[in-house]
């Protein structure tokens, strides 16, 4: 997957490339451009100057599309008030390699299976989209703020469902620094619009960099990083 000096009124010459199951975390504070480089990456764009596998991927067909990148939103857009929780799953089945009912346990999904997903608090939203995106298996799944809205311990959960091999390559964008710094994975920091970092996970967790990019904003308390009040 690659980007080339791309420009709009959002991000400035953005260059980005990402390996065959490469993994990547997206870091920055809210208005740098984060979200809009995530559509960018999906194709709502319609940028010739992002490519998969040597191909421009505004020509791609939408069911090519599908199949190499999946976006998860922050939280779940549904205006069907009747459709349940294991309907959503069923119809959010296309590529991956489990099922409907594995996914629901995965989850833990299994006292809501037919309930209204309109009825589902934030975090139960949350995890619903997370088994969707088990279910659709596209060889790219971007997810945004993926921990939001959930509690310590589902917070874990997490952590291990997005470690697992049932994703290939994921996208993270976050703002929880604890979750990148668990993962390990390559991370961008963006600010403005613009990539001002592109590193792997050690490099950009030196305290150098933290003081670089926080200030004295952050605190680091082993292996979490909280706001020093």
């Amino acid at each position: 997957l690659t980007i080339t000096d791309y420009s709009d009124k959002i991000l400035t010459d953005t260059t980005l490339t990402l390996k065959k199951d490469e993994n990547l975390i997206i870091l920055g504070s809210n208005g740098a451009g984060k979200s809009t480089l995530a559509k960018l990456l999906c194709g709502v764009s319609h940028s010739k100057r992002v490519e998969i596998d040597g191909q421009k991927f505004n020509r791609l067909s939408a069911k090519e599309r599908s199949r190499n990148i999946n976006y998860i939103p922050p939280k779940l857009e549904i205006f069907d008030e009747y459709i349940t929780v294991r309907d959503f799953l069923e119809l959010s089945r296309l590529y991956g390699h489990i099922s409907v009912d594995e996914t629901i346990r995965l989850l833990d999904l299994d006292s809501l299976a037919n309930f209204s997903c309109k009825t589902l608090s934030s975090g139960e939203q949350q995890r619903l989209l997370l088994a969707s995106s088990l279910l659709h298996g596209a060889e790219i799944t971007i997810y945004d703020e993926p921990t939001a809205n959930l509690d310590p311990n589902r917070t874990v959960e997490v952590y291990k469902i997005l470690q697992s091999d049932k994703i290939k390559s994921r996208i993270i964008i976050t703002h929880d620094l604890s979750l990148a710094y668990r993962l390990e994975y390559r991370v961008i920091y963006m600010d403005k619009g613009r990539i001002v970092f592109d590193d792997e996970s050690k490099k950009f967790f030196e305290e150098s960099n933290l003081a670089k990019f926080f200030g004295d904003s952050l605190k680091r308390v082993d292996d979490y990083f909280v706001v020093n009040i």
